[in-house]
């Protein structure tokens, strides 16, 4: 048996011996703690005297995360999700029952606990504890404190005892929700509507991914889960609401990787009249609202490298950063023999019929996109890759589109869109009828939304943000891993030994 289990079993033969002797192991009733920081806040500048002066009772509750046990006293650090305290029993004060149940407490234990403020001969805030229970028994060992949960896998299958461990990732998660927060605070102050769109859909749309498929019993269908909210968003618009957002859940089939998760958090909105360019500069001005309020500034350090999220942002078009950053020849960008040795050159697979935007953006994944460090916009994207897009009025080859890259990641993508039902629907059969074996490419043509751009839809751009790839630039987190609370992952079978 391993270290490990036999103090699992050491701990569930001492619960055992604690309930017979009456001490209730997970209690409902107990008296509401004050949270542990508005203590420390408000009394932790008082000295030693100015705190025995102090007449009043504390209550506090949380898990221990450090124990030391002597023989009349003994000294512990208790952990709730506000800060932490230190916390005193004596035999004396505690009397000898009380303390002796006190003695019983495992690292881990939840508890509770009343009593007086005073400081240690080390000058530390400690709680005298004249009165505690137990509120929750912890039948599992915490790692210990100096080597902590240092594997990364297990971090992220065991997110409980990370977060209990490990306060930076509790703080990322904090400034994940306080982003959230504000974006939704953005979109609501600037006159948009917070929807909710369906997560399961009868055909797939609105991006080019492999899907999720499940079933519906009772209407005996297929449905997918979606992979982007586009399309019923857009109908929305259609439908009289003039700006639209959602915070939203989208499912890929794809593979994992650090920039990769297949359930990802996205923001989406459209805004009738409004065209890409216009979302160039709601965009800048969004991420350096946001920047300002969780990191203080707009230059901030993502890995190392100085980032600067102050407006105005770098903006060039895809062909001008296949010459200028990936050092094609710009004879050589309408040569497809020339692109496609390039591609296999590089390892890339090449079938030889695709269209010539394809070349063009995956020889700008290998050799633009890692070298976009600083905010920049991509904008004018070929047409035959932008099936959603307006085309530009002076180039009909190219879409009004731009995509956001950070840091050597696409952050955001956005064009003016498509209303036009006719080129709309031109466009959704080619696409279709060049899927062959690409099981990314939506199989059928969305025939409701095609109807519903024939009822009208105002001129409009949309974009998408992704939520998790903000979260990692603003907290400076290396993995999607790291700011998503649990990662999908391989299942781990949990064998129980009792």
């Amino acid at each position: 048996m391993s270290k490990e289990s036999q103090v699992i079993k050491q701990r569930r033969k001492k619960a055992q011996e604690m309930e017979e002797a009456g001490i209730e192991l997970y209690p409902n009733a107990v008296p509401a703690p004050a949270p542990i920081s508005s203590i420390v806040d408000e009394y932790g500048g008082l000295d030693a005297e100015a705190l025995e002066g102090l007449d009043r009772q504390f209550r506090v509750a949380g898990r221990i995360m450090a124990m030391r046990k002597f023989g009349k006293v003994s000294f512990c650090h208790i952990q709730d999700e506000s800060g932490s305290i230190q916390l005193y029993a004596a035999r004396d004060t505690l009397g000898q029952d009380s303390y002796k149940v006190f003695k019983k407490y495992d690292i881990g234990d939840i508890i509770w606990a009343e009593g007086t403020l005073f400081r240690t001969r080390t000058n530390e805030l400690t709680l005298m504890v004249r009165e505690a229970r137990l509120v929750t028994k912890s039948l599992q060992p915490l790692p210990e404190k100096y080597h902590g949960l240092t594997d990364k896998e297990l971090r992220y299958r065991h997110r409980y005892i990370d977060l209990v461990m490990n306060r930076e990732v509790r703080d990322t998660f904090r400034m994940r929700s306080r982003i959230v927060q504000l974006l939704r605070q953005y979109f609501s102050s600037e006159g948009f509507l917070e929807v909710e769109t369906p997560m399961m859909q009868p055909i797939v749309g609105g991006a080019t991914a492999r899907p999720f498929v499940t079933h519906h019993n009772a209407l005996d269908i297929d449905l997918f889960l979606r992979i982007a909210p586009e399309l019923y968003l857009k109908r929305l618009l259609v439908g009289g609401f003039e700006k639209v957002f959602e915070l939203n859940r989208n499912f890929r089939n794809e593979g994992i990787s650090i920039q990769h998760n297949p359930e990802f958090t996205m923001l989406e909105f459209y805004e009738a009249y409004a065209t890409y360019e216009d979302l160039m500069e709601r965009t800048e001005n969004l991420f350096a609202m946001i920047a300002r309020d969780v990191r203080g500034t707009t230059a901030i350090t993502y890995q190392g490298a100085e980032i600067n999220l102050e407006p105005p942002w770098k903006r060039m078009t895809l062909e001008e950063s296949l010459t200028a950053v990936g050092n094609i020849p710009a004879n050589e960008l309408k040569d497809r023999d020339a692109l496609s040795q390039r591609l296999k050159d590089a390892g890339a697979p090449v079938t030889g019929d695709e269209p010539l935007g394809k070349y063009w953006t995956k020889l700008f994944d290998l050799l633009v996109e890692p070298n976009l460090v600083q905010p920049t916009f991509i904008t004018h994207y070929p047409t035959d890759v932008s099936p959603l897009a307006r085309r530009n009025a002076e180039n009909p080859e190219v879409t009004d589109r731009f995509e956001l890259f950070i840091t050597g990641r696409e952050i955001a993508n956005a064009f003016s869109e498509l209303n036009d039902p006719r080129d709309q629907a031109r466009r959704f059969e080619e696409q279709v009828a060049n899927r062959g074996d690409d099981d990314e490419i939506p199989p059928e043509v969305d025939w409701d939304y095609i109807n519903a751009l024939e009822v009208g839809m105002p001129p409009a751009a949309g974009e998408g943000i992704g939520v998790d790839r903000l979260v990692m630039l603003l907290t400076d987190s290396p993995s999607i891993r790291d700011v998503i609370l649990f990662p999908q992952l391989r299942p781990e079978h949990i064998r129980r030994e009792r």
